[in-house]
């Protein structure tokens, strides 16, 4: 185990699962030979919370209301609504506004939710904890979380913050323009509006569809 992953499982909270992590093989396929690097990641703690919930690192077994990494990778749970924008990735965790951080063959990728773009973040596992320790702010969206929770409470286990206004529409990084949602839920939403903006040019006005 590499040092900046080290030092983020240990400022983590307790592990989400105490079961031996298992991963389908199809999807430890996706992740190439970072699949090994996320088993043994997920062997030290499987599954944490960090950053005031700001960061979610998913474990391998489901135990609601959490939920594991072979469950939210189904494609049937929120994957086919981006209809193939979320492909051949394996998502293991989440920022507070639900952008998913996955791995490809060839890195480690910040997704998206709004826009089902995905952004390369490093090349390895090693390399994502730190970025993220490094930056965690943006990263994560921890000042939010932190204020969001102070005024409203703890946010709920499976649940994420997701915008009003959505963020590529330029709507506000402001507690008055976020709600709480379940994750799932949250997915399904900006999958939505990923794909009623997807083909419109920049610029472009938008009247958005709400799907429920």
């Amino acid at each position: 185990m590499t040092a900046s992953l080290e030092k983020l499982i240990g400022i983590g909270g307790p592990a989400l699962s105490s079961a031996s992590p298992t991963i389908d093989p199809n999807l430890l396929a996706l992740a190439g030979g970072m699949g090994v690097d996320l088993l043994e990641l997920l062997s030290q703690k499987n599954g944490f919370y960090a950053f005031e919930s700001a960061l979610h690192v998913f474990s391998t077994r489901s135990d609601p209301p959490e939920i594991g990494i072979n469950e939210w990778n189904a494609p049937e749970l929120w994957i086919n609504e981006y209809r193939g924008m979320a492909g051949s990735a394996l998502f293991f965790a989440e920022d507070i506004f639900g952008s998913q951080f996955c791995i490809k063959n060839d890195g480690i990728y910040c997704f998206d939710p709004e826009t089902g773009s995905a952004r390369r973040l490093s090349d390895d596992l090693e390399g994502w904890a730190r970025a993220v320790l490094g930056d965690y702010n943006v990263l994560t969206g921890h000042p939010i979380a932190h204020e969001w929770q102070r005024v409203n409470g703890r946010i709920p286990i499976g649940v994420r913050l997701v915008p009003k206004v959505p963020f590529v529409l330029r709507g506000e990084f402001s507690l008055q323009n976020l709600f709480t949602l379940e994750a799932v839920k949250a997915m399904h939403l900006r999958g939505s509006i990923a794909m009623q903006i997807r083909d419109l040019p920049d610029g472009a006005s938008v009247k958005l569809r709400v799907v429920d």
